[in-house]
């Protein structure tokens, strides 16, 4: 039966669930993005600005409300961190740094989504009833700054994930030493 912790650059069991779920909930956050690029969003831009509002306000309140996202989306920088930390403890500093990239990626996402996103998404939640609604402009917005930030937000858990599968590649060359 293999032990914790071998030598300080073999296998150590909790850095390596640590750096597999980070990797894992990093993974499903850029697919997330990146569905509304490739998909969502461009599929609301064909249709009239009343579905488009109505569809919007109905994706951010199920996602507001769902807590398996919520848990997802603040564990993915959780997980990184730990991750990070434990490497570096056990002198894994390549690993560490890509780990580390990994967090100060995502965390760079996390500050465009609560600056420009979920304000926007309160704005729309706000606008009320759209069977109601007479000023559409909030959609130019939507059109505008949203899908521009989820892009970067896309992009950024994309080079994050990227920099956790390096982690992952250096990582498996320590252990095998």
């Amino acid at each position: 039966m293999q032990t914790q912790t071998n030598t300080a650059g073999g296998r150590n069991r909790i850095a390596t669930v640590w750096l597999m779920v980070s990797t894992v909930l990093v993974g499903l956050m850029a697919g997330l993005f990146f569905a509304f690029d490739v998909s969502v969003m461009p599929g609301l831009a064909r249709g009239d600005e009343r579905t488009y509002v109505t569809a919007m306000q109905n994706f951010n309140a199920v996602i507001d409300g769902n807590g398996l996202f919520g848990t997802v989306f603040v564990m993915a920088l959780l997980a990184a961190v730990a991750s990070a930390v434990l490497e570096y403890r056990k002198g894994r500093r390549g690993v560490a740094v890509w780990v580390g990239a990994a967090a100060a990626l995502y965390l760079v996402m996390l500050v465009i989504t609560f600056t420009v996103n979920i304000p926007l998404n309160n704005e729309l939640a706000d606008a009320g009833d759209a069977a109601k609604l007479t000023d559409f402009s909030i959609v130019g917005k939507f059109k505008g700054t949203w899908v521009t930030t989820n892009i970067i937000r896309t992009l950024l858990c994309t080079a994050a994930l990227t920099a956790l599968a390096r982690a992952l590649v250096q990582y498996g060359r320590a252990a095998a030493r």
